[in-house]
């Protein structure tokens, strides 16, 4: 047996419509939303009485994919701390890259996102920064220079 491919990472956000908006404005395309709930979403992550929503967006490319979830019930909780640092073990953070950092930086401004340090360059090879988006997840942007 061998795998076959990575499908999605999926993301628990307290509003939809917000992180939709924000993941549009990065780029991505929304491929599907859909009411989830019943047995089957019960037994498979493990919660009894789920009632979830999720939009499932697409890179351009079609190959990568995130599931953007909001749970109804049972009500999700909350991280702590609220903002993790960057080194905080677990789910460490979203890559895309960019052709625009400074532009697309300031896009997602506009949608809430915030630096967590500053547009860097490593090597004349990339820019690169981190931003807290939403729900408090880190995106990190990329763009290739030189």
């Amino acid at each position: 047996m061998a795998l076959q491919r990575m499908d999605n990472v999926a993301i628990v956000v307290d509003d939809l419509d917000a992180a939709v908006a924000f993941f549009t404005e990065l780029g991505m395309e929304m491929e599907g939303r859909a009411q989830i709930e019943g047995l089957f979403a019960d037994r498979t992550v493990g919660l009894d009485g789920v009632r979830s929503e999720i939009a499932m967006m697409r890179t351009p490319d079609g190959h990568g994919k995130l599931e953007l979830t909001t749970y109804r019930a049972p009500a999700a909780s909350a991280p702590e701390p609220e903002n993790p640092p960057p080194n905080t073990l677990g789910l460490h953070r979203v890559m895309f890259a960019v052709d625009d950092i400074d532009d697309t930086v300031t896009r997602l401004r506009g949608h809430g996102a915030e630096l967590l340090g500053e547009v860097a360059e490593y090597e004349n090879v990339f820019r690169l920064c981190y931003l807290r988006g939403p729900a408090g997840i880190i995106v990190a942007l990329a763009e290739e220079i030189g």
